[in-house]
């Protein structure tokens, strides 16, 4: 199959120039409904017994057990900071206290692999010069209604590094994602300064190699999105969510792609796969 660009000159001039991408209507409701669905099921099946994982940005070192470095090819599920009571219980059902699960949703859920894997995602990567494209990581993010978490100001190659780097988020949004239950911030144009930091694995577990440097609020604009939405961000792009106080959730579907051809995936990343991921195409 002949892969084909999608992707209009102003389309790519204001991807250079801001950082970010939106596609509205990106995926049809059908297509919502269906990855919904499925992890409801996903959802009804697992046992929260099973683990206390607890997904944080601002804790790192509560993410240094096997259970988060196995999950980059499983699926796992990670409970909000704000899930359980002082007694060590969930305050509420599980379908409200999960954060996220992740990370191989792309390549172990059927209905996931195949909207992920659809000929649209690789027209876009095609567009944006990717010559062997690879999914690394999926997620779905919940941003539970009242007990969402924050998700501090970062970029996405501090966390998925190739040299030279060639990281992009693909954020869809299976919810309408507004200021009100915490939608996306970025900083315009603030992929052009480089990369100010990386998450790096090592023997003692996984963390940052320097303190993360302090923005001005005034800088982040919002990026309100309607549910079917896709938003593609520079890996070098700071952008970051706030806590979600509303009564409604946000629910989203994360994938981070990089390139394997010609670029080199360093070994310190918190990713250390068994098995190579295979390319969306080859061109």
């Amino acid at each position: 199959m002949e892969i084909v660009g999608n992707l209009t000159s102003d389309q790519l001039h204001f991807f250079n120039s801001q950082g970010y991408l939106v596609f509205e209507s990106f995926a049809s409701p059908e297509e919502i409904d269906a990855l919904r669905k499925r992890m409801e099921q996903l959802l009804q099946g697992f046992d929260p017994s099973s683990t206390a994982s607890i997904f944080s940005t601002k804790n790192q070192l509560k993410l240094t057990n096997e259970y988060f470095y196995e999950s980059a090819e499983k699926i796992s599920f990670f409970f909000e900071e704000n899930a359980f009571g002082d007694d060590g219980k969930l305050k509420q059902s599980k379908e409200l206290s999960i954060n996220k699960v992740g990370h191989a949703l792309h390549e172990l859920a059927p209905v996931f692999k195949e909207f992920s894997c659809s000929e649209k995602f690789s027209s876009l990567l095609f567009s944006f010069g990717y010559k062997r494209p690879a999914i690394l990581q999926s997620m779905y993010i919940f941003k539970q209604p009242g007990i969402g978490g924050e998700v501090l100001p970062h970029q996405d190659n501090s966390f998925l590094f190739t040299d030279p780097p060639t990281c992009k988020g693909l954020w869809l949004a299976l919810e309408d994602a507004t200021i009100t239950n915490g939608c996306l911030w970025a900083i315009p144009g603030s992929h052009k300064h480089g990369l100010v930091r990386r998450f790096i694995r090592g023997e003692e577990g996984v963390s940052f190699d320097r303190p993360s440097p302090s923005y001005d609020q005034k800088d982040f604009v919002p990026i309100e999105m309607k549910a079917g939405s896709l938003i593609v961000i520079h890996g070098d792009l700071i952008h970051q969510s706030f806590e979600n106080h509303s009564p409604k959730s946000r629910h989203a579907y994360s994938l981070h792609v990089v390139d394997t051809d010609g670029c080199k995936w360093l070994e310190d990343n918190w990713i250390r796969r068994k098995v190579e991921p295979e390319p969306l195409y080859v061109s």
